[in-house]
This record gives C-alpha cells, structure tokens and sequence, in this order.
C-alpha cells in the first residue's frame, strides 16, 4: 500500500502527471529492485555515488555490488543484506520512474526523505509486513485534505478499503486526495448503507467502459459489454467489502453493525443532507470514485 500513498505523494507536488504515474504503476509489476536504488534508501550510499557506479558500469562489465565493494562504498555485508531485503514497493515506483528519465536519483533521495517524514516512516518500519500502525498513519495524512479528523471506524474502513481494492482489483492504482461532496453527478452508481453506532452510506460510481474492466479483474473473466454480470460484480464487491469491514468491527469492538442490500443509483445528480467527501481512485483503465457519508461516527 505504500506505493499507492506514494503515487498520490508525488501528484500532489507536481512531480508527476496522472498520466507518468499510471504507465509507471503498470510498468512497476514487471520490475526488479536495483541494488543501487536499496543502497539510497538504506543510506549505505548517496545518489551521486549510484550514478558512479552507473557510468563504471558502462565501461566495465562487472555487477553493481562487484564495483561499489570496490569503490569503498559498500562492504560484503552489506551487499549481503541489501540482496536479501528488497525494501518497500514504493522505492520500485521511484526507481521506475527514475528509470523513465522522470526523476533522477538525487530527487528519488529526497523524496523518499520526505516521504518517510511526513509519514513517520522511519528505517525501523518492516515495510514486508505493512503494520495497522504506520498504515494508520498513511490513512490519516492522507485524509487531512477533508479537514475533519477522522474517527477510529473510519480509519479501519478506510484501511480495509484500500487493502480490498489492492486484493480484489489490483495494486497498479493511485487515490486522489479526498474532497468534501454535497452533490454528485453519476455515472453508474451502486450505493448500500451500514447501520448502528456506526453509521456511513458509501456510492461507488464509474463510467460503463470502466465498469466492464473493473468487474473484469474482480471475477477473473474477460467481460467485452456492459451488462447484468458486469453491474452484478460491481454490487458483489461492494457488497463484500463492507461485509468485511462489519465482520471485523464485532471481532475487534464487539460492535454488530447492520448492512443493508445494495442499490443501484437511478437519480443523475446525488445530493447529501450530510456531507460526504469523494475519494477517486485511478486505475489505467479508468477512475473509481468512492463516495462516503458518514452519519454516525465512533
């Protein structure tokens, strides 16, 4: 998941264009770590000492680890250990982009210092095991734009949320920074309400062409036209997802929370007594947006 808030990280500072950040997202899944990249972000060597070894490496056919040893910028050990650590996959993204000539190493070095500060990411976080801590973090940054906090239900809605959607649909996506929202005009739209101490009604709207690749990957089929199946998955995840998110809110609060059947949206422009606010979702193929409107909070 940190690829995702990293993504949405370099957008929100001009660093990339939506379009730059989805081709690096898809070309990220058929990438390997570089060991010059892991030795940035572990701080064994600054960027312009990888670049030496870069251009070393145009003269002299020998690996990367082979000549920063030495160079005197790495020893054996850590070689070692940065060949059995493959780091986060928001530092395959960077490198990607780097590769893309969108960035050079020097600004990947910075920004994953940035990164890591503004979401207390600090060298001690096992980015293999992405803990509900330093999520929790991530979600509520990343949250800050709808200038309200957020309560504790709704980060781990929020959390299982993104997790689902990197499950169900795929990894190669990037939120949007959330905006507050009292009208919305839809495309197709299936909405379905959580009741009880709790209390949130969430939309998920797209267009039909995104709908058919959406539902796509959720079944694991190839759907070629907008019909019953496609509107069928779309509902099913939904559906599944908020089913989820109230299994574990009775697990881990012991709070039971009622779910009602999904609807499809007829009206074209949704309007909200309460406000909500609208996350979108970038996928190559299209755009998800999530609507949320919270009536009960806790």
């Amino acid at each position: 998941m940190y690829a995702q808030f990293f993504g949405n990280f370099l957008l929100s500072r001009n660093i990339v264009t939506c379009d730059q950040l989805i081709q690096a997202m898809k070309k990220k899944s058929t990438e390997h770590m570089k060991l010059g990249t892991l030795a940035i972000h572990a701080s064994y060597m600054t960027a312009k000492e990888v670049d030496e070894i870069y251009i070393e490496q145009t003269h002299q056919d020998k690996r990367f680890g082979e000549l920063a040893i030495k160079d005197g910028y790495l020893t054996k050990a850590q070689v070692t250990e940065l060949l059995k650590d493959q780091g986060p996959d928001y530092l395959l993204l960077g490198q990607v982009l780097v590769e893309e000539g969108i960035i050079d190493n020097e600004q990947l070095q910075s920004l994953i210092i940035e990164y890591q500060s503004a979401n207390e990411l600090d060298d001690f976080v096992d980015y293999s095991e992405e803990t509900q801590e330093s999520i929790q973090h991530l979600v509520e940054n990343f949250f800050v734009a709808t200038e309200r906090p957020l309560s504790a239900f709704e980060v781990s809605f929020l959390q299982l949320l993104f997790n689902n959607l990197i499950r169900f649909i795929g990894d190669d996506f990037t939120p949007v920074y959330p905006y507050p929202c009292t009208e919305y005009p839809t495309n197709y739209c299936v909405s379905q309400q959580i009741l009880g101490e709790f209390s949130i009604k969430i939309f998920i709207d797209m267009t039909k062409s995104t709908a058919i690749e959406f539902a796509s990957r959720y079944v694991g089929d190839t759907f070629d036209e907008f019909d019953e199946y496609v509107q069928s998955s779309i509902e099913d995840f939904l559906n599944l997802h908020n089913g989820l998110f109230n299994v574990n809110i009775s697990n881990e609060h012991s709070v039971e929370l009622n779910l009602t059947p999904p609807e499809r949206e007829m009206t074209e422009l949704l309007s909200f007594n309460n406000e909500g606010y609208l996350l979108p979702i970038v996928f190559p193929f299209g755009t998800i947006h999530f609507i949320l409107v919270v009536t009960t909070s806790r």
